[in-house]
């Protein structure tokens, strides 16, 4: 059986800029005295994060209820139509400029596959957007589950039918996709757009800056 590559969407495919669509709905709430944008944003993230260790509930509540979280925490008052306005904007990102390319050339040579913290309606969008036909979508609302989870990637073992060593899986997310991957047995490529630190302690894995380099990296 033929290997298949398989991606995170969100930060990898998908220019996913939560923090623009954050700044331009809250507008004048983020300057009041004592906020800290850039603090405020850093919650905010971490508070995503901390809500997908939790038990399963839908993409949509996972955003709003982070956001309002983060802007009790900063002292700001919280509209339901601010979390609206951040749900909304998901389906609209489009991908960055060099995926569409690059997943065009994987796949005459690979199967192709989404691995999302996402629900099924939002992605569609999105994927609508990146304009290339996967193989499989799969999002943590069929598994019930969201990455970091082991949940979440061996469902997407069972759904694509293969074994790990049958498995590339190219992510931008340390912290969701390379850690909890680690001795899982599939080969695993950081796409490391933000010039983060890596750690040795969950080596063995590649890393490159952006999309355009995975191709020569596997050999096409």
């Amino acid at each position: 059986m033929e290997k298949v590559v398989t991606f995170d969407c969100y930060g990898t495919l998908v220019d996913f800029d939560l923090d623009r669509v954050v700044r331009a709905t809250l507008k004048e709430r983020l300057r009041v005295d004592g906020v800290d944008e850039a603090e405020f944003l850093r919650d905010f993230r971490v508070m995503r994060f901390q809500a997908v260790l939790e038990g399963y509930r839908p993409y949509k509540v996972i955003l709003a209820a982070s956001l309002e979280h983060a802007m009790r925490l900063h002292g700001m008052p919280y509209r339901r139509q601010d979390g609206d306005a951040l749900v909304a904007a998901v389906p609209t990102f489009g991908p960055f400029p060099e995926v569409p390319a690059v997943l065009a050339r994987l796949k005459e040579e690979y199967q192709i596959a989404i691995i999302s913290n996402t629900d099924d309606d939002l992605i569609r969008g999105n994927v609508e957007r990146i304009g290339v036909d996967f193989d499989y979508v799969i999002t943590a609302e069929q598994a019930r589950a969201y990455k970091p989870s082991r949940e979440a990637f061996e469902h997407a073992l069972r759904v694509t039918g293969r074994r790990p060593d049958q498995v590339i899986h190219a992510a931008q997310g340390f912290e969701y996709d390379i850690m909890p991957t680690y001795g899982l047995g599939m080969r695993r490529i950081w796409i490391n757009r933000s010039g983060r630190r890596g750690s040795s302690a969950f080596m063995p894995y590649e890393e490159i800056p952006d999309m355009a380099r995975l191709p020569g990296l596997l050999g096409l």
